[in-house]
């Protein structure tokens, strides 16, 4: 059975759970959390129960959430 670390995007690069994604994105866990519930968040993929999140649509996310001065909102 695949690991985290195993499952691929389109691009090569691994899903992230929700811990590494915050950690990629330089927030907490819980507001990414909150972003996703909010749906403010960016795009995830639901596997079951377990939440996934792909480092372009991070990376995406958050260059469109930047303001004019490259802080997030």
């Amino acid at each position: 059975m695949p690991t985290d670390g195993n499952r691929l995007g389109p691009s090569g690069r691994p899903y992230l759970n929700t811990a590494q994604a915050a950690h990629f994105l330089g927030i907490g866990w819980r507001k990414l959390q909150k972003l996703r519930v909010s749906g403010k968040g960016p795009r995830f993929r639901r596997h079951g129960r377990l939440i996934y999140y792909h480092p372009d649509d991070l990376e995406s996310w958050s260059r469109g959430t930047a303001d004019a001065d490259g802080r997030h909102e």
